[in-house]
């Protein structure tokens, strides 16, 4: 007789009747913050945001004298995202997987995932059109690896088993074999329940036999101790200073530069107020100064912690506008377009911004009622670039949501508008052409330094979230331009606005690079996805070769590359929190954790701030922030310095690199 081990059971006996936990404003707000919903999730995790939705995907309900957890969610944005809860783990590989299933509505389809990936990968076996189905999942390929005919009883509630062993697979409905299937793609994975529309799951167990089960932990205990030695080459966070920030903290919209002209970083944080729809006409209700001590410099405005979060950016920046060696604080407030003396915040330069007086038909996107709210333009970024040619960027480029840019000079005069297509979120400018002017990649276009459009990519949907342009790929002597942009994927072309990859892979938010993996050439670059299934991250050499994918279980994965070590290799910055983020290499490995000592998780920015070429991580939310820095000291006063975004273009749409410096 064979011997079983359960290496997880669940009858949701311990979670209360009422809504799996969800973020109830199905918000924008995980793309760039920790932002899990509160309440008790048990070993689950939902791998779904979608802005269409209006309540819970999943409900906790009883059935008879049991619980169940039944799925709520009938119809989804974008079709390839499935309402999913996942548990497990992703080392687990021969196992015996089983619940029951009760259908409340047999013309749907639901059932159960095995050697879950994401959720973009995985097997399932599922009721489907009349059908019980093996499937396999990958990506966008959904593939049928067997079926038959089956009918369902209506109300009747079945026990569904999966074996697998190895690459082959046996699927049983109340002890009766079904379907038998052998397959390779994937060797190991975690569990899922899924369904498309209201179905009960309950009494799901995972076991393996006695020799599977140590097997299962002679590989944990390998792993770990494989960890624990890997941990032991990266310095640990080292908490540096602490800082309340009383009344005027806010989320994601801070910005870094010296403000007094004392040669140490200062900080600015702005709250908001949402204006007529969601997110879509942020206004700077308050602008306070500080510096690393805590101590304010200036404020404009009036503080209110209930302004403080918004899932979209705020118009302000911190440069030298004016070159005299000092930095201004570039910013729109109330329809103004502003320069402020950045040691006193007093206005130093100001013009309205512009009349927003183009039809709406030729308004792309974002404008919520078919009309513009405001006479005037509300600025929904800044940018500061170098149009006319100057010794470093000192143009103002102003943004509204979706549609208009505008650019000015840095004594405010007007240079030019563009207004073609969708913009995206934050544009990206660089001398591409070496004329010693900055072009800009904003949306699918590239455009001159005088606003005029040279190329637009074949691509017809969604927006660009962020951009980034460098050396990725090693085998090539000029820049390559990558992009992540939505439901379009990850993009990758050349200066000429030739596509060399287009990879679906859900909705990609974030882009990052770096030099991940030292003993490979050229750099890595780091991908993580949002709306719909949220929370892949994944890596690709500078080819756009996928070397790695992992689904952390959480939303609000920075995926910035820190200088942590300063010996050229780069880290990858999850979030804050203690047991799910932390820094990554590349290979995924979390070899840099941060102490539970009440720090806060919500936000989290990378930044030297020491001076030593390393860099430092600010963790905070509306009321404190922690900066930490490495627990060791270096030998010398700079080990490999690196070209990272500059500090004057702050935004929450930055496709984040982390080149190496030239000469």
């Amino acid at each position: 007789m064979v011997d079983y081990i359960v290496l997880q059971k669940e009858d949701f006996s311990d979670f209360k009747i009422g809504d799996f936990p969800y973020d109830p404003d199905h918000s924008a707000m995980g793309e760039y913050h920790y932002y899990p919903p509160k309440g008790y999730r048990g070993n689950w995790y939902s791998n779904l945001a979608d802005y269409g939705l209006k309540g819970p995907m999943w409900l906790i309900v009883k059935d008879g004298n049991q619980k169940a957890m039944e799925s709520q969610v009938m119809e989804l944005v974008r079709p390839w995202a499935w309402n999913m809860l996942v548990t497990g783990n992703e080392s687990w590989d021969d196992y015996i997987l089983e619940a029951d299933i009760k259908m409340l509505n047999s013309n749907i389809q639901s059932g159960l995932a095995f050697r879950y990936q994401n959720s973009r990968c995985f097997y399932g076996v599922c009721f489907e059109e009349g059908k019980i189905k093996a499937i396999m999942r990958n990506h966008e390929d959904y593939v049928e690896l067997v079926s038959e005919s089956f009918v369902l009883q209506k109300d009747k509630k079945y026990s569904v088993k999966v074996i697998g062993k190895d690459n082959n697979f046996s699927v049983y409905i109340d002890d009766k074999l079904v379907l038998e299937f052998n397959d390779n793609t994937y060797a190991t994975g975690k569990v899922a329940i899924f369904a498309k529309g209201p179905t009960q799951f309950s009494n799901l167990s995972v076991s393996c036999t006695k020799e599977s089960y140590e097997k299962l932990l002679q590989k944990k205990n390998q792993e770990a101790l494989a960890l624990e030695e890997e941990r032991k080459k990266y310095p640990q966070p080292k908490l540096w200073k602490t800082i309340d920030l009383k009344d005027f903290g806010a989320g994601r919209n801070i910005r870094f530069g010296d403000l007094t002209g004392d040669g140490q970083c200062d900080v600015i944080i702005a709250q908001c107020q949402k204006r007529v729809f969601k997110d879509r006409y942020g206004h700077i209700s308050c602008l306070t100064a500080f510096d690393l001590e805590g101590n304010i410099i200036w404020q404009i405005g009036e503080p209110n912690p209930e302004h403080g979060y918004i899932s979209a950016d705020l118009p302000f920046q911190i440069a030298d506008i004016d070159m005299d060696g000092k930095n201004e604080v570039i910013v729109s407030i109330d329809f103004k377009l502003m320069i402020l003396e950045g040691s006193t915040g007093k206005v130093k330069m100001s013009i309205d911004t512009p009349i927003s007086d183009d039809p709406m038909e030729t308004l792309y996107s974002g404008v919520p009622f078919d009309q513009y709210a405001f006479d005037h333009v509300n600025v929904d970024c800044i940018r500061i670039c170098n149009f006319t040619g100057k010794e470093k960027p000192t143009d103002i480029l102003i943004k509204d949501r979706y549609n208009r840019l505008w650019a000015y000079d840095n004594q405010l005069q007007f240079l030019w508008k563009y207004h073609d297509g969708i913009t995206g979120h934050f544009p990206f400018t660089k001398d591409i052409n070496g004329d010693g002017k900055e072009e800009m990649v904003v949306g699918y276009n590239l455009v001159d330094s005088n606003g005029k459009k040279i190329w637009t990519l074949p691509v017809e949907t969604d927006h660009t979230d962020e951009i980034l342009i460098g050396p990725l790929d090693p085998t090539k002597d000029e820049d390559i331009i990558g992009m992540v942009s939505g439901d379009e994927g990850f993009i990758l072309c050349d200066l000429e606005g030739k596509i060399l990859l287009k990879e679906l892979i859900g909705h990609a938010q974030r882009i990052s690079a770096g030099n991940f993996r030292p003993e490979e050439k050229g750099y890595e670059i780091a991908i993580t996805t949002y709306w719909g299934s949220q929370g892949i991250v994944m890596i690709y050499n500078g080819k756009g070769e996928r070397l790695y994918s992992f689904e952390p279980g959480t939303d609000g994965n920075m995926i910035t590359p820190v200088n942590w070590t300063g010996d050229g290799q780069d880290l990858i910055l999850l979030n804050g929190n203690v047991e799910k983020g932390g820094m990554i290499d590349g290979y995924g490995r979390r070899v840099v954790t941060f102490p539970d000592d009440g720090h806060p998780d919500l936000c989290a920015e990378v930044i030297d701030l020491t001076g030593d070429c390393r860099e430092e991580i600010v963790l905070w939310d509306k009321e404190k922030m922690y900066i930490y820095t490495q627990d060791n000291e270096i030998s010398q006063e700079k080990i490999c310095d690196k070209e990272k975004y500059p500090h004057y273009n702050g935004s929450n749409y930055r496709g984040e690199f982390s080149w190496h410096k030239k000469g």
